[in-house]
């Protein structure tokens, strides 16, 4: 079986387990901002550009987790305190997701390898993002850079 798509249904396997054994799931992403660039990350099991961040796990702190999951996905460790810029629901997810959304501007990054979930981890100029850049991504970008209050939903 392709690589992608075992993923893919460990995916959906996941969030079907989620849907009967939580409530409510959350989740942290964060805005990774330096020297007018940006770091994305691309998945191996769905496609586009997305900020680096996942899920909090049991006993997690938000920020404990973002730390996490920016090391993970991104090779960043924070130098200096993320902000809060807000908490959207993401019902496309699933009726119970919610994502922490972090403006992170002190950071050191070595960029990791490749792995079974990220497949990709680049840093862009901001004004040339890439095209498959995903339109919830986008949305974010935008509401950090041209400070406009976050959106109610992903």
């Amino acid at each position: 079986m392709p690589l992608k798509r075992h993923h893919r249904l460990m995916l959906r396997a996941y969030l079907a387990y989620s849907r009967i054994t939580r409530g409510m799931t959350l989740g942290v992403r964060a805005v990774l901002l330096k020297d007018e660039t940006l770091v994305l990350v691309k998945h191996s099991y769905v496609p586009g550009w997305y900020l680096p961040g996942g899920g909090v796990e049991a006993g997690e702190s938000l920020k404990d987790a973002l730390q996490r999951e920016i090391h993970e996905e991104a090779g960043a460790v924070l130098t200096g305190e993320p902000l809060l810029f807000g908490i959207y629901r993401n019902g496309r997810a699933r009726p119970g997701d919610h994502v922490a959304l972090y403006v992170c501007r002190d950071w050191e990054r070595t960029p990791p390898e490749p792995s079974a979930e990220i497949v990709a981890c680049e840093a862009f100029v901001l004004n040339d993002l890439p095209a498959d850049i995903t339109p919830s991504t986008l949305a974010r970008i935008r509401e950090v850079l041209e400070s406009r209050p976050p959106a109610t939903d992903w």
